[in-house]
């Protein structure tokens, strides 16, 4: 059979955009079809444009702090239409550059949502394709809650677009994306409130971590409200009153929802033609070669819902793209995926948990240590850093590396290749150290805190 496409990607988002261009440069005829921005969440309303935000948020403590350093800066004031408008420019350029990319590889772009509507067919905008194969990446969406009031909230893709800065901001969550808008309208000068109905903030990461994040998030202004939830929102004028479990009331000019992401299944067609989710709700794909119970159905990214990260996303896409159209085959090697969370101070992270360790090995060494960076010695800023190392004591073997602190993604970056070599703690300590700098605490830590 005639096929108009070899492969027929429905999504431009990152996993999507790597497997088409990856495909089409392999000799692949491609089509990529998108109905909201190139380049998806993350250059449009994820990654990209929540790092911008974050560096805007720290110039407040950068003029406080400049004073101690011999500076005489005047602060007139925060201008957040030119935040957010310079944000939206970069972005455009952004999408103009994937879209050039896609066009330079030989990728047919074709602009509207597309729907599986049989076998090897696709349609969109009313027009049909026929591929050899599909690829879905259409990624996530953000989760709204049931409760009365709802569609005051405003979720991750609409708070990149406000029209007017919120002086109180109520954030309801406890994941990264809620931690980060936290902090980041705290720096900017908002009233921040972050509910979540734990315990703590950020499950799933090591819980020395979680805690220490706590503390200084809450010396940054953030009020944390735990083991809480909205119960209902009502709109009084311009304002917003948010009923919590615990029976207070809170005001509010905006209220975001970040309470997680689902997959975006909305009129693809999928279901409707052999493709099946799993028990969490993910389109159900092999784990190797990304095919789902619909033949010549492939699936990547945040859809299929494994470690919804951008660079997964990507070497998803390459990794398909190979075995299909270069002869070569190869698994993913998910263990040790480094990860930040850039929340104030930021966690970087790779390996396990302690206490994933502590399941998994039947000894382990806990090396930790807590200071004040430098550079906030001489301005007088009680924040502190926390690094931890995790040794599985039989092998010597750096199973755990986190840290919360200035620059923690850069730094675990680093420190993540070397986990992924296998090195050692006495590795660790052979490293001599850049002085002075805070990565250098990684390799001076001597004696274990516990064990």
């Amino acid at each position: 059979m005639n096929f108009d496409y070899d492969l027929f990607v429905i999504g431009a988002g990152s996993g999507g955009v790597r497997c088409a261009r990856m495909s089409a440069g392999f000799g692949a005829k491609v089509a990529v079809c998108e109905d909201r921005y190139m380049g998806g969440t993350c250059v449009n309303v994820g990654c990209v444009p929540k790092k911008l935000f974050v560096y805007g948020s720290q110039f407040k403590e950068e003029f406080s702090d400049s004073a101690a350093y011999g500076w005489d800066v005047e602060v007139k004031g925060f201008d957040w239409a030119k935040l957010r408008d310079n944000k939206t420019h970069e972005i455009d350029r952004l999408n103009g550059i994937y879209r050039n990319m896609l066009g330079g590889a030989g990728v047919t772009v074709i602009d509207g949502r597309g729907r599986i509507t049989g076998p090897n067919t696709v349609e969109v905008n009313g027009e049909q394709y026929t591929a050899e194969r599909i690829l879905i990446a259409t990624g996530g969406w953000p989760t709204r809650p049931n409760i009365p009031g709802a569609e005051y909230m405003i979720d991750s893709n609409e708070i990149f677009y406000l029209e007017n800065f919120p002086k109180r901001f109520v954030v309801l969550g406890g994941g990264y994306i809620a931690t980060e808008f936290a902090g980041i309208f705290a720096g900017l000068g908002s009233d921040v409130t972050q509910i979540y109905r734990g315990d703590e903030i950020l499950r799933g990461f090591d819980n020395e971590i979680r805690s220490e994040v706590s503390q200084e998030i809450g010396k940054k202004g953030v009020n944390l409200a735990l083991n809480c939830n909205i119960v209902a929102i009502t709109k009084q004028g311009d304002e917003l009153k948010v009923e919590l479990t615990n029976g207070e009331t809170i005001t509010a000019d905006a209220v975001l929802t970040a309470i997680g992401r689902h997959p975006n299944l909305e009129n693809l067609g999928a279901l409707e033609h052999g493709v099946t989710l799993n028990e969490r709700g993910y389109i159900a794909v092999d784990p190797i070669t990304f095919e789902t119970n619909a033949p010549n159905v492939f699936a990547v990214g945040d859809i299929i819902g494994g470690m919804e990260l951008t660079p997964v996303a990507l070497a998803e896409g390459m990794s398909l793209a190979n075995r299909l159209y270069n002869d070569n085959a190869y698994e993913i090697d998910y263990a040790d995926i480094a990860t930040a969370v850039f929340c104030q101070p930021n966690i970087g992270t790779v390996g396990l948990t302690e206490e994933q360790a502590r399941e998994r090995f039947a000894e382990i060494r806990v090396y930790t240590s807590k200071f004040r960076p430098m550079k906030f010695t001489v301005s007088g800023r009680e924040e502190r850093s926390f690094m931890k190392l995790i040794v599985d004591d039989a092998t010597d073997r750096v199973v755990g590396c986190h840290m919360v602190g200035p620059d923690a993604g850069e730094i675990i970056q680093g420190l993540a290749v070397a986990m992924k070599a296998g090195a050692t703690k006495a590795v660790f300590d052979a490293t001599i150290g850049i002085h002075p700098t805070a990565a250098e605490e990684f390799v001076t830590m001597r004696q274990p805190t516990r064990r």
